[in-house]
């Protein structure tokens, strides 16, 4: 199992399964999204508040997150270096 990251409200994803971390704005997302509703293939971390994120994992779920995708990059990323530490 990879390093987990914190996407907000206590919620946890696997960085080693996240293939894109994009922003919900754009037509084809809310597409990608509602098909993912549709479908059971949906995970709302956002307990209730505005989705920011999409998350894209490899088993074709989709997460949603309240936190900007920058911030969640941010700490795959921090995750990441810190392994290289080690």
């Amino acid at each position: 199992m990879g390093k987990l990251i914190h996407i907000g409200f206590g919620n946890v994803v696997n960085t080693g399964k996240i293939i894109a971390i994009v922003s919900p704005d754009s037509a084809p997302v809310k597409r990608m999204v509602q098909k993912a509703k549709e479908e059971g293939m949906a995970i709302d971390a956002t307990q209730g508040r505005k989705t920011k994120a999409v998350l894209v994992m490899e088993n074709s779920q989709i997460v949603l997150s309240a936190l900007l995708p920058e911030t969640i990059s941010g700490r795959a990323q921090s995750e990441d270096n810190g392994t290289d530490e080690e």
